[in-house]
């Protein structure tokens, strides 16, 4: 069982949190709170609740470490969200956050996945084995996901025919 996740703050107001663990081994998460996480960011980033510039350490076998930094700032706005709700000093709540960020990033690095999801006035409707490759594939090791990975996972969980179908 991993320790807690250190959090401390600079000075000058950025968070530094030092997580037990590789980024590749935090845990999956329902789908439906990644869903909701997603409703909650947006209507953060509509109040413009900027967060603090967030860096990440995460811990590596011998001693080394991987660090990312969230400070972009609708990432961080999105992070201040998640960790306001949920708590980004737990393993639970930083996977949420890392896995909302990682499918925004990969919804706009990967245009094949065009057909999976729907951007409205009201937030996101995301085809459900989209949504659930998202809640429970492992990160990368810099908190991405993998686009052959997804795609492979997706293949297996899509019926043909199906790509169309959504959920709101």
């Amino acid at each position: 069982m991993p320790g807690p996740i250190r959090v401390a703050r600079s000075p000058a107001g950025a968070l530094t949190y030092v997580i037990p663990i590789p980024p590749e081994h935090l845990p999956p998460v329902p789908p439906a709170e990644l869903l909701s996480a997603w409703s909650l960011a947006r209507r953060a980033a509509a109040l413009e609740l900027w967060g603090p510039p967030r860096l990440l350490r995460f811990a590596r076998p011998g001693g080394d470490s991987t660090e990312l930094a969230i400070a972009d700032a609708d990432a961080g706005c999105w992070a201040e969200a998640i960790d306001n709700e949920v708590g980004l000093g737990t393993l639970p709540g930083l996977a949420l956050c890392l896995r909302l960020l990682a499918l925004v990033e990969v919804l706009a690095r990967v245009p094949a996945l065009a057909p999976l999801f729907d951007v409205t006035p009201d937030g996101i409707d995301l085809h459900p084995a989209l949504l659930e490759a998202a809640a429970s594939m492992p990160l990368d090791a810099v908190a991405r996901f993998d686009e052959a990975g997804l795609r492979r996972l997706l293949s297996q969980r899509l019926p043909p025919g199906a790509d169309r179908r959504r959920i709101a």
